[in-house]
């Protein structure tokens, strides 16, 4: 029998590092089967992150912010508070083992998600993540979430950032994600008057439609 799946949110912003390391410790346990499946919701002071595909010159300044390698896929973005930062923990070897189909789940996740808040997220096919057109337009988006995952003993870790009211400038100093014609946006930023705590709980509503265990 397979134990229900743990929510939890930590309410102070949270170390990188330190996340990284509970997180590994977590797949450990997760793998062996002495954990539960976990979602983790929490923020991060602000620092910037480099992905497995991060090339140096995309970092353009980091002022001043800590700069972490780590070993989710993806390339540059930023973290802060204001940002809904949420680690996904799922044994995909009862999931498919199909990275590629976890990826766009989250995706769904969010997008489900962003639906509810009343705001429409979308993918595209050449960038990973969650968009919204800015100003109607089709010619250029602004990304809202971003996705980078990690997969060990088949066990998932990292996961999913969604702005609710970070400090947009600080995306400045990176090309964020590797994209550079397209914008970064928020909640906030699109008149979303969406609170942490109503992400919060979008996000675990819509959570069950998309992976079916909440």
């Amino acid at each position: 029998i397979t134990p229900p799946l743990s929510w939890e949110r930590t309410r102070e912003l949270v170390d990188y590092r330190e996340a990284v390391q509970r997180m590994e410790s977590l797949v450990a346990a997760i793998a062996e089967g002495r954990a539960p499946e976990m979602v983790w919701l929490l923020e991060h002071p602000p620092l910037y992150t480099a992905g497995t595909s991060a090339p140096e010159h995309d970092l353009i300044d980091a002022g001043g912010l800590p700069v972490y390698r780590t070993g989710r896929g993806g390339r540059f973005t930023y973290h802060g508070p204001g940002q809904r930062v949420a680690y996904v923990m799922l044994d995909l070897s009862r999931r498919g083992r199909d990275v590629r189909a976890f990826v766009y789940e989250l995706e769904q996740w969010l997008i489900d998600s962003l639906d509810e808040l009343g705001v429409q997220g979308e993918r595209r096919k050449d960038r990973v993540g969650v968009w919204v057109r800015q100003g109607g337009s089709s010619e250029r988006d602004d990304k809202i979430a971003a996705i980078g995952v990690r997969v060990r003993r088949w066990v998932s870790y990292h996961g999913v950032s969604l702005n609710v009211d970070p400090a947009l400038s600080r995306y400045g100093g990176i090309v964020p994600c590797g994209v550079s014609a397209h914008g970064v946006t928020s909640l906030r930023a699109l008149g979303c008057p969406a609170s942490m705590d109503d992400v919060d709980k979008s996000l675990k509503r819509n959570f069950a439609k998309v992976f079916g265990n909440a």
